[in-house]
């Protein structure tokens, strides 16, 4: 859609800035090239550039905007390599050591990521070295393109000091000193630089020059193992779809069996061929390499999207990895079938979680804490915890009447209860608005809040387990010592007994 001007010009037709305010004043921090082919250029005051350019069209710098167009375009970068780093404030660094001959060499790998985003209406600044930051200096401040092995101090050479990335005083403080280009700051001695501008220019000056390297921190840990497949023609049919992702699935299944391992976690990436990535990840609670049971999961997933897989004009790559993966031994059914059961089990959390997401699949873990209102949190059924900090349920008494109730109240209810003597046992209650006869109380066992999580005036608790005429049993506490810490103690009921 144009917008029409007042003057007759349309609003695509005129040069378009992109402005902030500095130091209270807005100024100019990104042109395009008709901006900047009329004199415009990023710090000049907005005011200057209107005298200059009456038909300009302005646009207001939005970094959240900009940030989430940046993933976007990484999202799209994976499909060349899973090493993706981002490079603010407007780069991407790929690491495409052992990528590039998949895509029929560095050169039309290069041309293949120019034309896709070409499509898009983007223009790239790109360049492939043997270090990121000598890639980083030619594209920003050269001409880009494909840096020989070896040859980065002399491609690097002739690039204003600036390209080092350094601040700009000590850029200025260089190029008073006559050191304009970074082959005049190389012909210089080390450690006369180094002790004028600090040891970070020196170690930029070597990596830019390709003499040491420093490896990309990418945006999505490499997976454990991937498989993937590219379509000369889109696919967008859902049989294609489920084709496609079984076929991958036996590849991981494989990959997985020859090492011993398992999967938990397992992520599908579809590339439309208009740049945009959709990724629907499922999770196990145990370790599974099945094709059948994950594509059932991946059934499921699929069916409770919100929003459903849109293939557009069609996908032209489907990825699937295991970014997570555990050991995981061959079973043997047990004679009793507990093994079956347990699988079953775990069957069925899988499929919950798959349909209705981690969060609304919940199960209670134990803590080690003896608050009764910490001992036990609620998780993810899929979580597990390491080894070393899992703990097992306490095991009751034979034969005893359990020691907490199965049910706690959030916050405990306040009740009204008579007593022989203030820091005895209940001998009645008021609950609800019906009185209970205590018959039997034991007690009390005393809790204090554990003391690094103690807040100002909480205080201690002294609990009882009491049974009431009718049989029916419950967990009372008195808040604060009596004499000690109050003169008048109040009850509440926290728990019931089943």
């Amino acid at each position: 859609m144009q917008s029409k001007r007042q003057d007759g010009a349309t609003q695509d037709e005129a040069p378009l800035v992109i402005v902030d305010k500095v130091n209270g004043a807005l100024r100019l921090m990104s042109v395009d090239a008709r901006a900047l082919a009329l004199g415009l250029t990023p710090g000049l005051a907005l005011a200057d550039a209107r005298a200059r350019v009456p038909t300009l069209a302005v646009v207001a710098l939005d970094t959240v905007a900009d940030d989430a167009c940046l993933e976007r375009i990484a999202d799209l970068c994976d499909r060349w390599t899973p090493l993706v780093a981002l490079d603010p404030p407007h780069g991407l660094m790929l690491d495409i050591s052992g990528c590039a001959h998949l895509f029929g060499g560095e050169a039309h790998m290069l041309n293949d990521i120019g034309r896709r985003f070409a499509h898009g209406g983007l223009s790239l600044r790109m360049a492939i070295a043997g270090t990121p930051d000598a890639a980083r200096a030619l594209a920003r401040f050269g001409r880009g393109g494909i840096v020989p092995p070896g040859g980065e101090a002399q491609a690097a050479g002739p690039l204003p000091v600036a390209a080092l990335g350094v601040a700009a005083d000590i850029a200025h403080g260089l190029s008073r000193a006559g050191l304009k280009t970074i082959a005049a700051l190389a012909e210089r001695p080390t450690t006369p630089l180094a002790a004028r501008f600090g040891d970070d220019l020196v170690v930029r000056l070597r990596r830019v020059l390709g003499r040491e390297d420093i490896r990309i921190t990418p945006r999505r840990a490499p997976p454990a193992c991937m498989a993937e497949r590219h379509f000369a023609e889109p696919i967008a049919r859902t049989s294609d779809i489920e084709a496609t992702l079984t076929r991958l699935l036996t590849q991981i299944s494989d990959l997985l069996q020859k090492r011993g391992e398992g999967g938990r976690y397992f992520e599908a990436s579809f590339f439309r061929t208009d740049g945009q990535v959709t990724r629907i990840a499922v999770e196990t609670g145990r370790p599974v390499r099945d094709p059948k049971v994950v594509l059932r999961l991946y059934r499921e997933r699929l069916e409770a999207l919100d929003d459903p897989l849109d293939p557009g004009f069609g996908f032209d790559l489907i990825r699937f990895c295991v970014p997570i993966a555990e050991p995981l031994d061959e079973t043997q059914v047990s004679l009793d079938g507990r093994i079956n059961e347990e699988g079953d089990v775990a069957d069925l959390i899988d499929r919950l979680v798959a349909r209705f997401g981690r969060d609304r699949v919940q199960r209670f873990i134990a803590r080690e804490t003896h608050d009764p209102q910490r001992t036990a949190s609620a998780v993810p059924a899929t979580y597990e915890p390491g080894k070393a900090n899992a703990l097992n349920w306490p095991a009751p008494e034979p034969h005893e009447p359990p020691l907490r109730p199965l049910q706690l109240f959030d916050p405990p209810q306040s009740i009204e209860t008579t007593a022989e003597v203030p820091d005895g046992p209940p001998l009645r209650f008021r609950w609800r608005r019906s009185l209970h006869e205590v018959v039997l109380a034991e007690g009390p066992e005393r809790i204090a809040p554990e003391w690094w999580r103690r807040e100002s005036g909480t205080p201690t608790r002294d609990y009882y387990r009491v049974e009431d005429s009718n049989g029916r049993r419950f967990w009372l506490f008195r808040a604060g010592l009596y004499g000690r810490e109050t003169d008048k103690p109040h009850w509440y009921l926290h728990g019931l007994f089943a």
